[in-house]
């Protein structure tokens, strides 16, 4: 309808130049024309708008329709995308939630696991016996593929169970069956009693003892100990047998009993060091017997005191030979024979006399120094021994492992034994001859130095006698003669006397 309109529209504008071009027609008929066209579209305007208008309605009832199912399709599909964020977040949430239970499952299986392995070493050793079986199956379990999760978790669960009942039976004590080694090796089945770590087995023979809570080596039975107090023994079967009574119970969980055991006598200890013991003793009784004889020899060995050596030089400035023969021989030892040869060579030049008295210094330091370099040899030589020892013992403990591994420590300990033994006993011997030559040597070198001083005291009064006149020599009684070194030699005989 629109486009015939439209097209009666344009017809009648495009006319209207012919129109007015065409001589023959004239305005009135182009007029009545045109108000009949006009009036033709107008009727068909008007047939045009009702067709529209009869046609509206029902395209405006099916968009209304339309509008309404797709504003429900809509609210359907907000709900839809709201419900699938839900989901999406439960989901996520649902996922997170799983994570943190398996992170949780991971940490218990963990702990449990940590738990199963720190809970056997604290069992009494009679005690593995018991729960053993229990453990094992509980610590193979989550190495197991036949097992779903809630059967291992269930395994871990059950050590709980268990040590919750051991805990309670540590309260008032527990009794069970078992076996036990005693001290002959013998494997013996009786009955436990434990009372936390102390306990006590009696064996099916009567026999009784303490089980120790640590096995035996190359053994994983448990051990037990015979009593050595009869009344123990006695206490600990009516407990084991009734149930109740007195309990032997050691402090120290037998291991002062295995200390004491440990515990051994001088000559035994020296044995343990092996034959390189026995030179090491060797030298420490020559090193003693040396050091004993050359104290005693030196012990008796007079010095000359100052008063004596004064004695005897006034007695030489009174050229009394007799009375200073006489103050020599009171003086006595090596230093009494030193004096006593140079006075009875006074006569002769105070050279020679010097000779013949440094002669009987060095005879009597040879004496003094005598049998003392063995004793610095053994101090030297003491430790090497111990140093050898050392050696065979590593050596002996190294064809121990070759032999028998290093499971067993009693096997190691013989050749442990002998390279710490002689290594402390070298050290004992060294040590002691060491300072006892250093204190014998200073001794000797005190009584040399003792006689070269009363040895250089008489050369210097010598020195003066010869260096006077006749009528001073005579002077029976000087007052007093103090030269006491080499240098005194050069002195006049006016200055050395007071």
């Amino acid at each position: 309808m629109h486009c015939n309109f439209a097209s009666l529209l344009v017809a009648a504008f495009l006319a209207l130049p012919s129109i007015a071009q065409s001589d023959e027609v004239t305005f009135d008929s182009a007029s009545a024309d045109i108000q009949n066209q006009l009036e033709l579209a107008i009727a068909e305007l008007a047939e045009l708008r009702d067709r529209i208008a009869s046609e509206t309605v029902p395209l405006s009832r099916e968009l209304s329709a339309l509008e309404a199912e797709l504003q429900e399709v809509r609210s359907e599909y907000d709900s839809t995308v709201r419900l699938l964020d839900g989901r999406t977040l439960d989901l996520t949430n649902l996922a997170a939630d799983i994570k943190s239970r398996n992170d949780e499952a991971s940490y218990l299986n963990n702990l449990l696991s940590e738990f199963i392995r720190n809970f056997e070493p604290r069992l009494h050793i009679a005690e593995v016996q018991r729960y053993g079986d229990r453990i094992e199956a509980a610590r193979i379990a989550p190495e197991s593929s036949n097992l779903t999760p809630a059967e291992i978790y269930a395994e871990q669960i059950k050590i709980l169970d268990l040590a919750l009942e051991r805990l309670e039976d540590s309260f008032g004590g527990t009794r069970f069956g078992g076996t036990a080694v005693d001290d002959d090796g013998s494997v013996l089945a009786g009955q436990f009693v434990l009372i936390g770590p102390a306990g006590v087995f009696l064996a099916d023979d009567g026999r009784t003892g303490a089980s120790h809570p640590d096995p035996r080596a190359n053994s994983l039975e448990p051990s037990m100990l015979s009593f050595i107090n009869p009344a123990d023994a006695e206490a600990a079967q009516a407990l084991v047998q009734d149930g109740a009574g007195t309990f032997p119970l050691d402090p120290t969980l037998l291991n002062a009993r295995k200390i004491e055991e440990t515990e051994e006598t001088f000559l035994e200890h020296v044995q343990k060091g092996g034959p390189v013991m026995y030179p090491i003793a060797g030298m420490f009784v020559a090193a003693m017997l040396v050091s004993i004889l050359k104290y005693l020899s030196m012990l008796f060995t007079p010095g000359a005191s100052k008063r004596r050596i004064k004695r005897l030089g006034a007695a030489i400035l009174a050229d009394d030979s007799e009375t200073a023969l006489a103050e020599a021989r009171r003086i006595g030892g090596p230093t009494g024979r030193m004096l006593a040869d140079g006075i009875e060579h006074m006569d002769h030049p105070k050279e020679l006399v010097e000779e013949i008295m440094y002669e009987s210094v060095l005879e009597t330091k040879l004496k003094l120094q005598r049998l003392l370099p063995l004793v610095a040899i053994i101090a030297a030589a003491a430790p090497l021994m111990g140093l050898l020892g050392t050696v065979t013992g590593i050596i002996n403990t190294f064809k121990m492992i070759t032999v028998f591994g290093t499971g067993d420590p009693k096997t190691l300990s013989g050749g442990i034994s002998e390279a710490l033994i002689t290594t402390k006993f070298g050290l004992v011997v060294a040590i002691p001859s060491l300072i006892i030559h250093a204190f014998l040597s200073r001794t000797a070198k005190g009584k040399i130095d003792g006689m070269e001083q009363a040895a250089i005291s008489f050369t210097n009064v010598l020195a003066i006698l010869q260096g006077k006149p006749a009528e001073e020599a005579a002077d029976p009684e000087p007052e007093e003669m103090t030269p006491t070194s080499a240098a005194a030699e050069e002195t006049t005989p006016e200055d050395g006397e007071d």
